[in-house]
């Protein structure tokens, strides 16, 4: 990996692709819900094309993509099931919160991952925070309740706007899971047939609860199947892939911090189309959440713990 200074302009241009790619998940989704399509489709829809899509690259013939696979031994595919199970929940919740929120609050409250990666390390595998992980929790949770007080005017009913947040919040939790749960699988297997594997297998949990909602895949206007499509490849596919490629060029702070504009970009969009203009008192509550997550993140790639090879940016 080469510093940031010497990175070809290309890089720099892959990682704003990344984030814009990534950036524009939340408005796709607000996009879909407006077509009348249910989240739970959405959430089964894009995650069933993203895997379908990677199928062709991860069981052709050449490449050792299918032999890392078979090397599994059934406590990895174990594994491999529970992080795609918690990252079907990551989706499932994220997406559910945008029908009662706002997408600033939304993307806010489901970036605070590296916080509570950080909190199940300490309690899972007996990993000491450091210090300014402590000092980025304490101000994204001082962030957190100025959001709190400001209220949220674009979800109408107070009791709707706590809904969608503390669905965001177990977007966060649930993706801090799917990392901490898939960090031994990372570990053996390289980034295709990993997020092929996960990707998969969280199709199949988000499909089957569409299904035990009563929901259909069917009936809806072709706009809404576009927007599923360009959630699949926009925020999944293109932003996952530019950020892996950057990370190459680049060190993961770097990607870590350029990471942080996604919530940015996304809330001046929902400003900008669905005229969802944030309270003073929301941007400063979010920026403490941004400023929070962005200390911890870095208070963790100063001693990443063992086997933590994969990004901790959110798969928007």
């Amino acid at each position: 990996m080469t510093h940031s200074s010497a990175a070809s302009p290309r890089v720099y241009l892959m990682l704003i692709v990344g984030v814009l790619a990534a950036s524009s998940g939340a408005i796709l989704i607000t996009y879909a819900l407006q077509e009348g399509i249910p989240s739970s489709v959405i959430a089964a829809g894009r995650m069933s094309i993203a895997a379908l899509l990677l199928t062709p690259f991860v069981l052709r013939r050449q490449g050792d993509h299918r032999a890392q696979l078979r090397a599994l031994s059934r406590a990895d595919l174990l594994l491999g099931a529970g992080a795609g199970f918690w990252l079907a929940v990551h989706f499932a919740t994220w997406i559910a919160s945008l029908e009662y929120t706002s997408v600033l609050i939304s993307v806010v409250m489901v970036s605070t991952g590296p916080l509570w990666v950080a909190l199940l390390e300490f309690l899972l595998l007996r990993v000491l925070p450091r210090p300014l992980v402590i000092v980025g929790l304490i101000v994204a949770i001082g962030g957190g309740i100025v959001i709190g007080l400001a209220g949220d005017p674009a979800a109408g009913e107070a009791n709707t706007a706590s809904t969608g947040a503390l669905l965001a919040l177990a977007g966060a939790v649930s993706f801090a899971l799917y990392l901490v749960t898939g960090r031994r699988v990372r570990a053996k297997l390289s980034l295709l047939p990993y997020i092929w594997l996960v990707y998969s297998i969280a199709a199949a949990f988000l499909v089957l609860l569409a299904v035990l909602n009563g929901a259909t895949f069917t009936g809806y206007s072709p706009a809404g199947y576009g927007l599923i499509a360009l959630l699949a490849l926009a925020p999944q596919l293109i932003g996952h892939t530019s950020f892996n490629y950057a990370l190459r060029y680049l060190n993961a702070t770097y990607i870590s911090i350029a990471t942080q504009m996604e919530p940015i970009f996304s809330a001046i969009a929902a400003a900008l189309l669905f005229g969802q203009v944030p309270r003073g008192l929301q941007i400063v509550g979010s920026a403490l959440v941004l400023i929070g997550v962005l200390l911890a993140t870095l208070g963790q790639r100063s001693a990443p713990p063992a086997g933590a090879t994969q990004p901790q940016s959110k798969p928007q």
